[in-house]
């Protein structure tokens, strides 16, 4: 019988059991869904919500193996994920405060860069693919 303490209810999860680590999936789903639906409200992160829409498919497409086609649709996701972790820095540094402050800027600096990066690394692969199937 429990005396209404969790950690003596004799149904309740065993800390590092499967079972407790399967009850964590509800609530660790709810909390990506809601960064998804966050995310949403960023003009960018729809802009290139959007290009995935289009280019992923096409990666299906113009890859001519497994490999080149999880290079094309990973570098697409791979700009996702950079803009999601952007959006989160900017979302913590906004909480921090509105004032001017130098390391807020170069935080914020550092997101983009890693987002530009992202950027540049699709583009490449991208170019690198569409020169092998119609111009080599």
């Amino acid at each position: 019988m429990s005396d209404g303490d969790p950690r003596n209810d004799p149904s309740a999860p065993v800390p590092g059991s499967q079972r407790a680590n399967l009850a964590r999936l509800g609530p660790a789903l709810q909390h990506s869904l809601a960064g998804l639906r966050a995310a949403w409200s960023e003009a960018a992160f729809r802009q290139e919500v959007m290009a995935a829409a289009v280019l992923v498919p096409l990666a299906f497409w113009l890859g001519s193996t497994w490999v080149e086609t999880a290079l094309l649709a990973g570098s697409v996701a791979w700009v996702l994920v950079a803009e999601l972790l952007n959006s989160g820095i900017e979302a913590a540094i906004d909480r921090i405060g509105p004032e001017w402050h130098p390391l807020s800027k170069r935080a914020k600096d550092l997101g983009s860069a890693a987002v530009l990066l992202a950027l540049l690394l699709a583009g490449g692969i991208w170019l690198a693919a569409l020169w092998q199937r119609f111009l080599h």
